[in-house]
């Protein structure tokens, strides 16, 4: 059994780009992933973004010499690794309480490209395989040996960087700390332990439990020191002397009394040594996150192993293998709170952080931003205003406090503008309103005003925040382009009429004309062989045909049913006719229709019917359409339903098509409104509304 062992911290400073020996599985990845990722989320943002990103890994390893140099490193420090821990086995029972190979393999594992892990761990393994036959091991113990570290380093580096989508893990939370864990300390270990154990005779299971903790501890404290140092050393050299201080006084203090706890004499006869060391712990755990506590226990776990292998301090009180273990235990129970301690501190500070430059950037933008901001409590009570705010209206803050700023509101707007805000209010929603309000001059202005809801962590409610965008120009073009499309519809309309008569009276009548002389053809020449006869009947029956066609597109494009007979016999004709084409089903419905509509509305509904219907037989799959037409006191409705399957309205909104677009522009410029009820495999309705009041003013008059 191949438990392993740590070494000095300029090795593991160097083992950044290397990996080294296994028994049971450790990754060093994980704390230069921490580092890494606590480095770009203090950076700015342009090198954030590279360091957040995979490119940042394969900058400087894509070429041949570099990969190779990478390998004979990797070989090296594997084989070296090996070497020191070998000089701290328990003999004679062969056991290592702590073994860096495998931590460091799966380290660097995490730091480099996947398309070079099929040449770097044969290399960190080939380092392992070395020492062992130096060492004298069996070939059967070799054997099993590099199958379990290979077995550990693969479970802990797929297992990571899966967890963290390729990029190395940052421990500076309790959930990628947990998701880290899993796979790395808990997972990795467990399954290899089974294998290694085997190259082993005798006390199967005390030696299955120190090879389990022995990898644990290695990827619990090396790793993440390792991934912190490398990932963390541009901005540890922008830190002031005073951090250095303070970590050199750390670092000191814990080996000062880690010597006196673990390598003297009386180390064991006192256990308030150990209780000593807890200060220096948090210090390191608040102070420095994952990368302080994770140096500050491979400073202890040297030391502690160095004092037991030689018989000093308090682990030396049974026999060697209850010795090791009860180091281990102490060593892992002691570092994993810890852990935790850090992760949760990092998050805090990061949380502060953001919620520090969440109020800088709020202010700034309030204070410059070209828009009207304002804040309201839950009482319903505006208590800020921006300068924008206060330098559009001309008046100060403490007027427009409360609900002060009403008064600038125009009184025709007033009630409207109020139900909104109080309603929005009593449910917690997002609302959007429009409204006129006097400016400093004296002229009314349009006002976009956007609220939304503000919660607490809690999420009890706590008021609300707005802003206000001048829309005046908006809704004067809003006038212009109503008048320039009802302008283009109708020249598209008139084009159509046109193309429909020359569609029915020319080309549908010079086609009848050419079926009928087909039709005579043969009576005019007797003689006329029988497949020659076939041949111009089919003729005739395709040009008929084609002549039925042209005069069904004539109606499409102009029908003079709606202009004669009025929407519902035109609607019903449509149906009719599409039914045929389409040889689908069409129902249609109608009832309390106006027996006179504005040509405008009638003509919309006619054009959403026919796109509605297009697209229901192009998307739906269905062959069954209902199309219903009724009217109220104050509105027409227009419905086509399918059981089809249905779409996701966010993707239709996303991508929307000429097809819904058409129908909703034609819509708004008789006021009216488009909706769709759909769900995927469950049918589609799209409903019509227009109102009855055929006038329309998008800008109403200011003043």
């Amino acid at each position: 059994m191949k438990p392993k062992l740590c070494q000095t911290k300029q090795a593991l400073t160097e083992a950044r780009e290397t990996s080294s020996r296994s028994f049971g599985g450790r990754a060093t990845s994980d704390i230069t992933a921490g580092g890494w990722l606590q480095l770009s989320q203090e950076l700015p943002v342009p090198m954030g973004s590279i360091l957040n990103s995979k490119s940042w890994r394969t900058a400087n390893l894509g070429s041949p010499l570099h990969t190779a140099v990478l390998v004979c490193l990797t070989f090296f420090i594997s084989f070296i690794s090996a070497k020191l821990a070998g000089s701290l086995v328990v003999r004679p029972h062969m056991v290592w309480p702590l073994w860096p190979g495998c931590a460091l393999l799966v380290g660097l594992l995490l730091l480099v490209p996947r398309k070079i892990w099929v040449v770097l761990i044969p290399a960190g393994i080939g380092g392992f395989v070395l020492y062992d036959l130096q060492a004298g091991l069996t070939l059967r113990s070799t054997a099993l040996l590099v199958l379990s570290d290979t077995f550990e380093v693969l479970i802990a580096a797929l297992g990571v960087t899966y967890s963290f989508h390729g990029l190395p893990p940052r421990l500076n939370n309790v959930k990628s700390l947990a998701k880290y864990s899993f796979f790395a300390v808990i997972l990795a270990p467990l399954a290899s332990a089974f294998i290694a154990t085997t190259a082993f005779s005798a006390d199967y299971w005390i030696r299955w439990k120190i090879s389990v903790f022995t990898e644990a501890l290695a990827l619990l404290t090396l790793t993440p020191a390792i991934l912190s140092l490398v990932g963390m050393r541009r901005e540890w050299a922008a830190k002031s002397r005073a951090v250095y201080f303070e970590a050199a006084t750390l670092i000191t203090g814990l080996i000062v009394l880690g010597y006196l706890t673990f390598l003297t004499p009386n180390g064991g006869t006192a256990p308030v040594l150990l209780y000593s060391l807890l200060p220096f712990l948090l210090w390191s755990a608040l102070r420095f996150g994952s990368m302080g506590i994770s140096t500050s226990m491979i400073a202890i776990a040297f030391l502690s192993i160095w004092g037991t292998l030689h018989g000093l301090g308090p682990f030396t009180k049974s026999e060697p293998l209850g010795n090791v273990m009860s180091l281990q235990l102490f060593l892992f129970f002691a570092a994993t709170p810890f852990l935790v301690l850090a992760a949760l501190a990092e998050e805090q500070k990061q949380t502060d952080q953001s919620l520090r430059e969440s109020e800088k950037r709020f202010r700034l933008m309030a204070d410059t931003a070209p828009v009207l901001i304002w804040i309201a409590e839950a009482d319903k009570l505006c208590t800020y205003f921006n300068k924008p705010w206060l330098d559009f209206t001309g008046r100060s803050i403490d007027l427009e406090r409360g609900n002060g700023w009403a008064e600038g509101v125009h009184p025709g707007d007033l009630p409207g503008c109020m139900d909104t805000y109080t309603q929005a209010f009593d449910r917690r929603e997002e609302f959007r309103m429009e409204y006129r309000l006097r400016r400093h001059d004296g002229e009314y202005r349009w006002i976009l005003d956007i609220g939304v809801p503000r919660f607490n962590e809690d999420q009890s409610f706590i008021g609300y925040i707005g802003i206000g965008i001048d829309v005046t120009e908006r809704k004067q073009a809003e006038g212009t382009i109503s008048s320039m499309n009802r302008r283009l519809i109708a020249a598209q309309e008139q084009e159509r009429a046109r193309i429909a008569r020359e569609l029915h009276d020319d080309i549908g009548q010079r086609l009848a004309l050419l079926a009928n002389e087909l039709e005579q053809l043969p009576k005019r020449i007797p003689d006329l062989r029988v497949e020659a006869r076939g041949s111009i009947g089919e003729l005739q029956k395709d040009t008929s045909q084609i002549a039925i066609d042209i005069q069904s597109l004539s109606h499409e494009l102009h029908s003079s049913k709606l202009k004669y007979l009025g929407i519902t016999a035109a609607m019903k004709a449509l149906c009719h006719e599409f039914g045929a084409q389409q040889n689908v089903k069409t129902d249609f419905k109608s009832h309390d229709v106006p027996s006179a509509l504005p040509p405008d509305t009638s003509l919309c509904l006619f054009r959403v019917l026919q796109e509605a219907l297009r697209n229901s037989v192009k998307h739906s799959g269905a062959r069954h359409f209902t199309v219903e037409l009724w009217g109220t006191p104050s509105e027409i409705h227009l419905a086509v339903s399918d059981p089809g399957s249905g779409f996701d309205l966010k993707v239709a909104k996303e991508s929307q098509g000429l097809g819904l677009t058409s129908m909703e522009e034609r819509l708004k410029l008789v006021k009216g409104t488009f909706s769709i009820e759909s769900q995927p495999r469950r049918g589609t309705r799209i409903h019509a509304r227009v109102p009855l009041d055929s006038e329309y003013d998008p800008l109403r008059a200011a003043g």
